[in-house]
């Protein structure tokens, strides 16, 4: 790869209709083209991408199109999906096969968390097979995504010294977020001597896209730098990283993210400090008002508390789609490390600060909606 790390992300493809299989070929192919072209090589698919259609369509596009020693294939071992180990293999097998390839470079578990490392990862002895299959060659190297706080990485990584890269969502604006600990996690990857592959970086979008006070500030520092560029380029100049997954849906992305990426250098502090005001200031667009939610957090009846609510709440209604928001998951994994299930309320009372101030309604609307998109799936 080229000093950037840029990584083509495979699930946000073109696509011709409204069908998540219907990917656009013709286009993405000149995407991959250009990426290829520009010098970098790491794509990222996943069994769960467009129903399945990511795999198929990188084998149209890229697989049958190029010398398979020319770029890097990673996929995902979907554990959200597995109901029994038998299901392990047959899995992997069908992967490799809609892929077109003999083995996959980087091969993770997808979307692991404390509740999934303790049940079904587990139970279905999934970091086994993954040692079986790199001994075969059928993978290259053992790897994982993550979506859960840094103490759950830190007892995954410790127990597992296997694993060589993790993927986390690394960006500005979850750089010390109360769920996502982007910092924190990546702290106990290169303290474990991991690679570390980026995702979200320009969170689903909503970097991409800076309100009017915002694009002013960044703007004044680097006019010829877009805020996506800013974004991509915080990722791109952490140490470790293997590579900053980008979810690429048109050419002209691709274009614009290969100029940011094409040469990276550590962001000064001046820049750095542009971005923690650049995430203060998208936290009080939303509907808390306020980057400051310590005011809430002894409220916690059940443990999780108002304020890692407010914060999830807060960041999923700032972004483009708001039901697709990585914090999702992470909101599940919280409520699921006190024994909550789906629907249960974390905060079922009244929320009244130390000020007085009548909280109540605003908590209950944050709860209900994230009840109503968070993806559950623990047998407890």
């Amino acid at each position: 790869m080229k000093n950037g790390n840029l990584g083509f992300g495979l699930m946000r493809l073109p696509q011709r209709s409204a069908e998540p299989t219907d990917i656009d070929t013709e286009q993405l192919n000149k995407m991959v083209d250009a990426y290829l072209q520009a010098g970098f090589t790491y794509f990222d698919t996943s069994w769960a991408y467009h129903n399945g259609g990511s795999e198929s369509a990188i084998r149209e596009c890229l697989v049958e199109r190029y010398p398979r020693g020319r770029f890097l294939l990673a996929s995902k071992l979907p554990t959200f999906a597995i109901t029994k180990e038998s299901e392990v293999e047959e899995i992997f097998q069908l992967q490799l096969d809609r892929c077109g390839v003999e083995y996959f470079d980087y091969y993770l578990l997808h979307n692991v968390n404390s509740m999934r490392y303790r049940q079904i990862i587990r139970e279905a002895h999934m970091f086994d097979y993954m040692k079986k299959w790199k001994n075969a060659g059928k993978i290259k190297h053992i790897a994982f995504s993550f979506h859960d706080t840094a103490d759950v990485l830190d007892q995954i990584l410790t127990e597992h010294p296997e694993v060589e890269a993790v993927q986390i969502v690394v960006n500005y604006f979850d750089w010390n977020a109360r769920l996502v600990q982007s910092k924190a996690c990546y702290d106990v990857i290169r303290k474990h001597g991991k690679q570390v592959i980026i995702m979200e970086p320009v969170k689903g979008g909503m970097l991409a896209k800076a309100p009017d006070e915002l694009q002013k500030l960044l703007q004044a520092e680097h006019p010829d730098w877009s805020p996506a560029a800013w974004a991509l380029r915080f990722a791109g100049s952490l140490d470790g990283v293997l590579a900053v997954l980008s979810g690429m849906s048109t050419l002209g992305q691709v274009e614009e993210n290969v100029a940011a990426m094409r040469e990276t250098q550590p962001l000064t502090e001046r820049e750095l400090d542009t971005l923690a005001q650049a995430a203060r200031l998208y936290r009080e667009a939303g509907p808390a008002g306020t980057a400051d939610f310590t005011p809430y957090e002894a409220v916690n009846p059940k443990g999780v508390s108002a304020a890692d609510i407010l914060d999830t709440y807060n960041s999923c209604i700032l972004q483009p789609v708001p039901t697709f928001g990585a914090e999702h998951n992470y909101f599940s994994a919280e409520k699921a490390k006190y024994g909550l299930r789906k629907d249960d309320l974390c905060i079922p009372g009244k929320v009244i600060l130390a000020d007085g101030t009548d909280r109540t309604e605003l908590i209950h609307q944050a709860e209900a909606f994230l009840n109503e998109h968070t993806f559950f799936q623990y047998a407890f």
